[in-house]
């Protein structure tokens, strides 16, 4: 899965256009290497996520298309 829509579907950001421009930003890594809205991502990688001053520090649990709103928390472990 794109890790722009990975983003939106899990709800650790609101919208893709959103995503998409922290990607460009260079806000988003995976795995330790900055990450471009179209990389893949799977389940296992380690994500990190900058929001102004704090860092999220997140790992993929499972990849779905879809997910309800009460489960879009258990696609990812924030560490």
């Amino acid at each position: 899965m794109r890790l722009d829509k990975f983003l939106k579907v899990s709800r650790l950001i609101k919208r893709r256009t959103v995503a998409n421009e922290a990607c460009d930003a260079g806000r988003v890594s995976i795995n330790g290497k900055t990450a471009k809205a179209s990389s893949q991502i799977k389940a296992g990688d380690i994500l990190e996520i900058q929001f102004g001053n704090r860092t999220v520090k997140a790992q993929i649990e499972n990849v779905q298309e879809t997910v309800k709103k009460d489960d879009a928390a258990d696609m990812y472990k924030i560490l």
